[in-house]
Parts: C-alpha cells; structure tokens; sequence
C-alpha cells in the first residue's frame, strides 16, 4: 500500500483529528472512506449533473441576472 503527505493548517489537522476521535477511529480510517467515494464517481457524473441543472434552470437564471 502506498503512503502520501499533504500540507494542511494546524486548525485543519485539529479538526480532522477531533472527528477521528468522536468517532473511535484512527485519522486515516476517517479519510480513506472519504478518498475512495472521490475516485469511484469520476467528474464527468459530477459535470453531467451540473450541465443538467443548468440547462433545467436557465430561464430562471436569466431573469435573475
């Protein structure tokens, strides 16, 4: 299995931590469900649905501007 390091702030890394320890879990159990919901619903679905409530709403948005 392999390993990555990222840069968050220390108020970030708090918070993560704080969740991680309501629930009974190590930080990094908290994070990976997280991480493997982002990689098995490409962008395209999110950019699809995007697309969609954009075209439904339009005339909406038009008269809004």
């Amino acid at each position: 299995m392999a390993s990555i390091t990222i840069d968050i702030s220390d108020e970030q890394l708090q918070k993560l931590q704080a969740l991680a320890r309501e629930s009974g879990i190590l930080l990094e159990d908290l994070l990976r469900p997280r991480i493997e919901d982002w990689l098995s619903h490409p962008t395209s679905e999110f950019a699809e649905a995007a697309n969609y409530v954009l075209k439904k709403n339009a005339e909406l948005y038009r008269r809004l501007a």
